[in-house]
């Protein structure tokens, strides 16, 4: 179990808020393959408190995929404590969590993001002010540093609990590093040392083994699961068995992944229309595809398809012309997803 404030998950698993793909439509995938805690992409402060349409549209949390982390991003308190607010009393998001992670220049330039890694002094300040607006539990979500030479993570966290934040994730990468390199687990160690509060550990996890691994090197209270879970929402299911029992599930048959990306795809047009949902879910079944064999040519198809059906139509060819030409064993089925 993971508490956060008054808070609780059923197990150590979080989905982490990647930006243009956690909203409801994977999120309560993620959460019916078991996922203790799902977090939303984030959303800026000042889309919020101008009442930005589509923002608010991102602020929707459907009850099956509660409890839940809603995470917003900006660089200035008084706009921050303003969203915050919106978002503690018009949604029924169970957690409020700040973004202090983003390396994306558009973001850091405008003192929001990572940016605020290289500013200790005004953390605990802005986290004090936005817990004293809110009721519900706030968290941040941040990176290890700036860069190789300002490393502030301790400080940082630090800073955070002092403020009265509720917990604390951490990637275990620099901005400057973006998803490049290897994430530092000791470093994650040591904030998870210096903490009272829960620390949510983050980066490199992308097998079930990995998420065990992590959780024996660093002591962390959670896990939290990103890139490995893009098209992949049996990595968190299967991370939460292996957690739980030590036991790892089959990875999915061909069939069994097509049937969720076009549940994937079906729950997009139910919130976003036939012609956003589409264009959005061509990323998605490239990542629902990877490693399959022969499709290559199924991907380069889809890329350029505008309509829900024919999309269905392609994959459930794919699916039935893999299976004519390639009567596989369950043992070689696997070692072909794998």
């Amino acid at each position: 179990m993971l508490k956060i404030g008054n808070v609780e998950a059923p197990n150590k698993v979080v989905l982490a808020p990647m930006a243009g793909v956690c909203n409801p439509a994977f999120r309560l995938i993620a959460k019916e393959f078991g996922t203790g805690l799902v977090c939303a992409e984030m959303v800026s402060d000042k889309a919020i408190v101008h009442g930005n349409s589509r923002s608010m549209e991102m602020l929707y949390v459907d009850d099956r995929e509660k409890p839940l982390s809603l995470q917003i991003f900006g660089g200035d308190t008084e706009t921050l404590v303003q969203a915050a607010r919106i978002v503690d009393q018009q949604t029924n998001a169970d957690i409020i969590d700040i973004n202090m992670g983003c390396p994306v220049p558009k973001i850091t330039k405008c003192d929001a993001g990572a940016r605020w890694l290289l500013q200790p002094e005004k953390i605990e300040e802005m986290i004090a002010t936005v817990v004293a607006a809110v009721s519900k539990p706030v968290t941040v979500k941040m990176r290890i540093g700036w860069d190789s030479e300002h490393i502030y993570a301790i400080e940082n966290a630090k800073a955070v609990e002092r403020g009265g934040g509720s917990a604390v994730s951490v990637h275990g990468r620099t901005r400057e590093q973006l998803y490049t390199g290897k994430a530092d687990w000791d470093i994650i160690r040591d904030v998870k040392q210096a903490l009272s509060i829960p620390v949510i550990g983050n980066g490199d996890v992308v097998t079930p083994e990995d998420a065990k691994r992590m959780l024996d090197h660093t002591g962390v209270d959670g896990v939290m699961i990103g890139r490995g879970a893009l098209g992949n929402p049996w990595m968190l299911y299967r991370t939460v068995q292996y957690l739980a029992n030590g036991e790892l599930p089959p990875e999915p048959t061909p069939e069994e992944k097509i049937r969720i990306a076009i549940l994937h795809m079906d729950r997009l047009v139910a919130l976003k229309g036939e012609h956003v949902a589409v264009k959005e879910m061509r990323k998605h079944m490239a990542w629902y595809l990877k490693g399959m064999t022969g499709a290559a040519r199924v991907k380069d198809a889809l890329m350029e398809m505008l309509k829900r059906d024919e999309m269905v139509r392609a994959l459930n060819d794919y699916v039935e012309h893999l299976y004519a030409h390639s009567p596989l064993s369950t043992n070689e089925e696997s070692a072909v997803l794998q």
